[in-house]
């Protein structure tokens, strides 16, 4: 197996905002990842429960403090509102239109991102990307070709400890949308995940026909 590296033609914002983001920056995305997924789940909970809306809103957590702290606080929120759609419309149809609907948060994420950073189409530019991404989140992972294609493993998140299982499956669906949003010819799905008990995430990340693999 050997590992990815990034393209020797990457942007040079794109390599910079990978080595190094300043803590107020970090905030800001934070922030702005927050506001955006947070709104697509509670705009969801309005659609299914006005009433439990209502209820739940009194419990979402604004975010203020470190990075640490923020990243607490709005992984927190999103436990509570997936939990409380999985109350009202039952487990399966939450996963289902909580991943439909953070899917679509996610390629928007992913598309401002590949404008900002000006990513290319190769995998080494998209990891470049993921890898900037992942840092506003507190996330770091490892990628690398097996014999069935490219593996990213995630091996520490620090939403990891604020999620439920459920909130975990359907908040994933934001990074797969990401991926997709910062190229549409690349997709990728989680096939194992810290909350359900493992070590670490592993995803599955699939290139199309078309796709670049440099």
């Amino acid at each position: 197996m050997r590992d990815v590296e990034a393209s020797d033609l990457v942007s040079l914002k794109l390599l910079l905002a990978s080595r190094w983001l300043p803590s107020s920056l970090l905030k800001n995305e934070l922030d702005r990842v927050s506001a955006q997924t947070t709104e697509a789940l509670c705009s969801l909970l309005d659609e299914k429960a006005p009433a439990e809306l209502e209820e739940v809103s009194r419990r979402i957590k604004p975010l203020s403090g470190s990075i640490e702290e923020r990243r607490a606080a709005m992984a927190t929120n999103h436990s509570t509102l997936v939990e409380a759609l999985s109350k009202v419309i039952g487990y399966d149809r939450a996963v289902d239109a909580g991943r439909e609907s953070l899917f679509r948060v996610g390629v928007r994420l992913g598309e401002e991102s590949r404008i900002r950073l000006g990513v290319g189409e190769s995998i080494g530019d998209l990891l470049l990307a993921a890898r900037v991404l992942y840092r506003v989140l507190g996330i770091s992972f490892d990628a690398h070709w097996s014999g069935d294609g490219l593996q990213v493993v995630v091996d520490r998140c620090a939403l990891s400890g604020h999620y439920s299982e459920l909130a975990c499956i359907v908040m994933s669906a934001v990074d797969e949308g990401a991926v997709r949003g910062l190229n549409p010819l690349i997709s990728m799905r989680f096939e194992r995940r810290i909350t359900s008990g493992f070590p670490t995430c592993v995803a599955r990340v699939n290139v199309q026909a078309g796709g670049s693999k440099g």
